[in-house]
């Protein structure tokens, strides 16, 4: 089966409003930008590795920012006992490196999923809530966001090169 991935709708961020308005639109433009950079391609081309020798495909970075999503908002900050998607003690990069092209559209839902459960989670957080990380100590929910924008941002710099790589669509 051939899948392509639907085209996605930019959205834009308000240019005044609190805070945590703004957080929250910022992150939605970069998730929504890693959306438009798959869009319109196959699974096969989603999983593509075009930029050696690194193992980041599109499809990679889709599977990776699921796990980042339910990592940050559920997992930690919400505390909720809920298993890894992809890595493993075996191998922490699967992610990246365990790719199955005709899993593509599975793997896109569950990215939309993970990213709507993340909202969910911490619509009731306050932004100076705080949980413990357990490698870092106490942390709140404003660097959480700040942390995923930047999250989002360096990949979305990869998705770039490697859509550009693989059919010379430029942004």
């Amino acid at each position: 089966m051939v899948w392509t991935a639907p085209d996605v709708k930019p959205v834009d961020e308000p240019f005044i409003a609190d805070e945590r308005t703004m957080l929250v639109a910022f992150l939605d433009v970069h998730r929504d930008y890693l959306l438009q950079k798959c869009a319109g391609l196959t699974g096969a081309q989603l999983a593509r590795q075009p930029v050696s020798p690194s193992n980041l495909s599109l499809l990679g970075l889709i599977r990776h920012m699921a796990e980042v999503e339910r990592a940050w908002f559920r997992r930690r900050v919400r505390g909720s006992d809920l298993p890894m998607l992809y890595s493993r003690p075996d191998n922490d990069d699967a992610d990246f490196t365990e790719l199955d092209p005709e899993r593509a559209e599975a793997e896109y839902a569950t990215l939309l999923r993970e990213r709507d459960l993340a909202r969910e989670a911490v619509v009731d957080v306050g932004l100076d809530d705080r949980f413990v990380h357990t490698r870092w100590g106490e942390m709140s929910l404003r660097w959480v966001f700040h942390h995923m924008i930047c999250e989002y941002a360096q990949h979305n710099g990869h998705a770039d090169l490697i859509r550009e790589a693989i059919d010379g669509v430029r942004s």
